[in-house]
């Protein structure tokens, strides 16, 4: 996954606490990591549920 471009969350401090990093640039899936612990494990999701999770939390508040 060396070509995946990771960005940060737009919710996420400036001091680069309790946040998130995803890379949504390769094809049929979606890789979400620890911003603290970057070697430490990413997650992976398809696009489709990706995008549900994503509906749902700006759906209840939590994601601008």
């Amino acid at each position: 996954m060396t070509s995946a471009r990771w960005r940060t969350s737009t919710r996420s401090s400036s001091n680069g606490g309790a946040c998130v990093e995803v890379a949504d640039n390769l094809p049929g899936v979606v890789l979400v990591r620890d911003t603290k612990d970057r070697d430490g494990g990413t997650l992976t999701f398809g696009p489709t549920a990706w995008q549900s999770f994503v509906n749902l939390a700006k759906e209840i508040g939590t994601v601008s």
